[in-house]
């Protein structure tokens, strides 16, 4: 099993930045990969940005250019840095590690912009 925590959440203004945290503990070494999902009101979940373990990274369209992923151990943590954030990038943030079997999830941590 593997658990997922997510910090660093918050409430910013529009064009500020946040940095987020997921901390795997567990049976990390089964752990192929990370991403950070996000789901906004009356909206469904979707994939912002993933890192695999040899470092590849992956961006949605929407947050390319202001969000980075990375990893001090792309098995251990992960941040989700976040610059230039905009009202639409307001969401839960979700944590997302996935393995060989399944995919496992932080609980989340609320992101709010304001405009």
């Amino acid at each position: 099993q593997v658990q997922l925590a997510e910090s660093g959440g918050g409430l910013v203004q529009t064009g500020g930045s946040l940095r987020l945290s997921c901390a795997a503990s567990g049976s990390i070494g089964i752990i192929n990969a990370m991403a950070w999902y996000r789901q906004a009101p009356g909206k469904q979940r979707e994939v912002v940005t993933s890192i695999s373990t040899d470092g590849r990274t992956n961006y949605a369209d929407s947050v390319k250019g202001r969000f980075t992923i990375s990893s001090d151990n792309p098995k251990d943590t992960v941040y989700l840095q976040m610059n230039s954030l905009k009202p639409e990038d307001t969401a839960v943030y979700y944590c997302n590690a996935e393995s060989r079997w399944r995919e496992y999830w932080g609980k989340g941590t609320l992101v709010t912009v304001s405009s």
